[in-house]
């Protein structure tokens, strides 16, 4: 598979070295610093992967719908309008976007989906844990949860509290973001009741999890007909 790549910090970087060890090829790559020249590019890969930062968008939007390139994407902090502009990009290509590309991550949003309609009625709130050099807050693992557990939005998201806050309103869900260290992600969803409590934690030791996970999602993409493809509907098939 040869590969399009978009970031070189350190996702980019490690996409780039575990790629190469499987016999895939990064035909070329760009970051912040030189994203103008994707401009010059031709067709020259199988899927661009973009594990950049949310201004690089509207390039890869000119890429795609110049080229008609399998697209997938892991690149958090994304605005609606953003999200959109990458959703009008199925026109033109396959694209995938996840906040994270971990199997177990994936299989916890499913059991949330399942648990939650369950729990109406408990308090729900989340936690997420990450280095300190993440830039965005909460992480798109956090949101991916909080969507799993509220599709309709119809709860209140709380980000922190601070002061007299007065008591929990029953349409809260709390949403945490903790930044210290190394931290790879750690995520926690918390179903609260009375007298009991239910907790979902799930744990990344390296980044080398996503890197694998966006891999074999980006394996599948090219010869896939254009559209917006989603993570479970890929791995589960529903």
């Amino acid at each position: 598979m040869k590969i399009l790549l978009i970031g070189r910090g350190r996702m980019g970087q490690m996409i780039q070295s575990t790629a190469e060890a499987d016999g895939d090829t990064i035909a070329a790559s760009f970051d912040e610093f030189d994203i103008d020249d994707l401009a010059k590019e031709g067709e020259v890969a199988d899927v661009m992967m973009d594990f950049s930062r949310p201004e690089a968008l509207p390039y890869l939007a000119d890429y795609v719908r110049r080229t008609g390139t399998p697209l997938l994407s892991g690149t958090t902090g994304l605005s609606d309008e953003q999200k959109r502009l990458f959703e009008s990009l199925g026109e033109f290509a396959p694209v995938l976007w996840s906040a994270n590309y971990s199997l177990c991550v994936a299989v916890l949003y499913r059991v949330l989906k399942l648990v939650a309609p369950i729990l109406n009625g408990y308090d729900v709130e989340i936690t997420e844990t990450h280095h300190n050099q993440k830039t965005d807050a909460p992480s798109g693992t956090a949101k991916l949860f909080l969507d799993a557990i509220d599709p309709a939005h119809a709860l209140t998201p709380t980000y922190g509290r601070e002061g007299d806050v007065g008591k929990r309103r029953p349409n809260e869900i709390g949403v945490h973001a903790l930044r210290g260290g190394t931290v790879a992600g750690t995520h926690t969803v918390h179903f609260f009741g009375q007298d009991e409590e239910l907790e979902f934690t799930h744990r990344a030791a390296s980044r080398q999890i996503f890197v694998n996970g966006a891999l074999r999602m980006a394996r599948l993409l090219p010869g896939k007909p254009n559209g917006v493809y989603d993570l479970q509907t890929l791995l589960f098939g529903d």
